[in-house]
């Protein structure tokens, strides 16, 4: 599901609601949850799982055309571990 469907759903269940309300609902739940990943702040949504971020040190990399080394900067990568409930439902627990 991309977020145009997600959005086209939501909607779709919440006749009350218009569209756009529910677009802007929606861009501003994903724009808090990247705007707290990037302070470094790790996010729980009970039920579903949880994103935050891994550092991944730097280290020395092959280029896998060349074969040469290649240095490979530090940096930040989100990371998301699932929930109980949503694991239970995709293994059919539930």
């Amino acid at each position: 599901m991309i977020r145009s469907e997600l959005i086209q759903k939501i909607a779709d269940d919440n006749p009350h609601l218009f569209r756009r309300d529910v677009e802007r609902i929606v861009n501003t739940v994903f724009d808090e949850i990247i705007d707290a990943m990037a302070r470094g702040n790790r996010v729980e949504l009970r039920g579903f799982g949880a994103f935050s971020v891994k550092r991944r040190d730097a280290r020395t990399g092959r280029n896998p055309r060349t074969g040469d080394a290649v240095d490979v900067e530090e940096k930040h990568v989100p990371f998301f571990k699932t929930g109980k409930l949503l694991r239970d439902r995709l293994n059919g627990d539930a």
